[in-house]
């Protein structure tokens, strides 16, 4: 039996089919059927014919992160080769069109949520690529009606953060603790989706708020915050953006989604400690700066 779902991810939607474990981060997404999605179909299968890619490239993000293999098929479409760790065994194989409309998945079984969440969001990183869509590797939370989102190197504090904003900002809730989506609209201002890839933290939110600014979080043994020039917060927004080097044909996508997002969202960089004086600063800067 073929199973098919519609969901709407960041104002998109996009169809999956197949037979698969049951996805609770995946639930607050749902919509009604559509025959045409926005962005793309993923269809898992439970066998692949064999097919030749030639090697384009590996991801090399360090210990602790998954590995994706990327290769070229015949066809024009691509092959992503997915592995939970460096060394550990594939957990499945995505192949789409050129055009990334079209994906096939197959799952080995190793992990098949974990595979299957790393298909849609390779699609969706990929398929937004010309419409004004960011996955942003980030904390965001909300606040005052707007979104404020923490980037930064896994380890430096992004979580920490929001919580420390949860803690001691009162109306502060969690929107997403690793993926949430950054759009430039068409009427030209930023708004921040909640996403179903969360990261290890369960919040997986079907909501949107305007965005209010972005701060980069940096370890120190002060607190101190400086707004960005143009070219250093497009630097900082780029650096925690989902893109992929191989693909210089969404590059220009990619670049003008990110340089209309510094002409209208603030972007700060926090050097801090992880203390409540560190959460106020940051919120007293970014809501009145």
């Amino acid at each position: 039996m073929i199973l098919s779902q519609t969901y709407e991810v960041a104002g998109f939607t996009f169809i999956l089919e197949g037979e698969h474990p049951q996805m609770s981060n995946l639930e607050p997404f749902k919509v009604a059927d559509a025959l045409q999605p926005d962005l793309f179909r993923l269809r898992i299968f439970k066998a692949f014919s064999p097919v030749n890619a030639t090697p384009i490239f590996t991801t090399d993000d360090g210990p602790g992160f998954p590995e994706i293999a990327i290769g070229a098929l015949p066809d024009g479409g691509y092959s992503f080769r997915v592995r939970p760790l460096p060394g550990r065994p594939v957990s499945g194989e995505l192949r789409t069109s050129p055009d990334f409309r079209e994906g096939q998945l197959l799952c080995t079984h190793l992990d098949d949520v974990f595979t299957i969440n790393n298909a849609l969001m390779l699609l969706f990183a990929f398929s937004t690529a010309g419409k004004g869509a960011l996955e942003m590797h980030s904390s965001v939370v909300m606040n005052g009606g707007k979104g404020y989102l923490f980037l930064g190197r896994s380890g430096t504090g992004k979580s920490t953060h929001s919580s420390l904003w949860i803690k001691h900002i009162p109306g502060t809730v969690l929107l997403n603790d690793d993926n949430p989506i950054l759009r430039l609209m068409p009427d030209g201002t930023a708004r921040v989706y909640g996403s179903p890839w969360s990261g290890k933290t369960p919040c997986y939110k079907a909501q949107d708020v305007p965005a209010g600014a972005v701060v980069r979080i940096r370890q120190a043994p002060f607190n101190k915050i400086e707004r960005l020039g143009a070219i250093q917060a497009y630097a900082s927004l780029m650096a925690s953006a989902s893109s992929f080097r191989p693909f210089k044909g969404l590059a220009e996508g990619w670049h003008n989604t990110l340089e209309g997002l510094v002409k209208v969202l603030p972007c700060y960089t926090l050097d801090c400690l992880p203390d409540q004086a560190a959460a106020e600063l940051c919120h007293a800067t970014v809501t009145h700066g």
